[in-house]
């Protein structure tokens, strides 16, 4: 049987989530803290175990460095995979309009979010031509997740950093949550935290979801949801 590492990318500048970028250059790359949590995440993931046989990452800057500095835990890590199947969901246009006071408040952003979604789970809201449909996101996800578990075989360890919608999309698909549920779990999903899979003769199993005690060091609790 094999195991898949689903790990949630740390903390991003909030240009990954629509907002003007808060540090010129930034371009939804990881903050100081999510450097910190992604290097606490790869210490957790180096006490499950000696040796990881794949590791994948989506294209998104915050989720191939927090892969960087899960790997460099690891004594003789495995090359790093770029596969952009495991990219989020394209931001709604409802979020576009969102302004850093909105994204601080988190619960104003979260509504636009929410309301965005909705409306694009249920294809009820004009996108533009190029725009990615819940449909097709839906089956890059698990496209992606066919592709991680064949690097997963027998006695092999695989570590995939992706983002919450695309972690809990699968997640959802395994335990069938109707789609219109799926943002639920999206928003409570920790940065860096890790939901492990199985993977054997039946497929892909969920085994535990969205575990962030890594996170808790002393007398610091390092958890965000963004």
């Amino acid at each position: 049987m094999g195991v898949i590492h689903l790990v949630r990318h740390g903390q991003a500048d909030p240009s990954a989530y629509g907002v003007p970028a808060a540090t010129p250059g930034a371009a939804g790359a990881l903050t100081a803290l999510g450097v910190r949590q992604a290097r606490l995440a790869g210490a957790e993931l180096r006490r499950r175990t000696d040796t990881v046989t794949a590791a994948v990452s989506g294209d998104l800057p915050r989720q191939r460095q927090t892969l960087a500095h899960v790997l460099d835990r690891f004594a003789a890590p495995p090359a790093p995979i770029v596969d952009p199947g495991w990219n989020e969901y394209p931001m709604p246009a409802t979020v576009a309009r969102a302004d850093a006071a909105q994204y601080a408040d988190g619960r104003a952003y979260q509504q636009l979010l929410d309301a965005g979604l909705a409306d694009w789970i249920a294809d009820t809201a004009p996108a533009a031509p190029d725009t990615e449909s819940y449909a097709g996101f839906r089956a890059r996800i698990r496209e992606a997740a066919d592709r991680a578990a064949g690097r997963a075989g027998s006695g092999r360890c695989a570590v995939v950093v992706s983002s919450a919608g695309a972690i809990t999309r699968l997640v959802a698909e395994l335990w069938q949550v109707p789609d219109h549920h799926w943002p639920t779990l999206a928003r409570s999903m920790v940065n860096t935290s890790i939901t492990t899979l199985t993977v054997g003769r039946r497929g892909m199993s969920v085994i535990t979801v969205n575990e962030y005690a890594h996170l808790r060091t002393g007398d610091e609790d390092l958890s965000t949801f963004r």
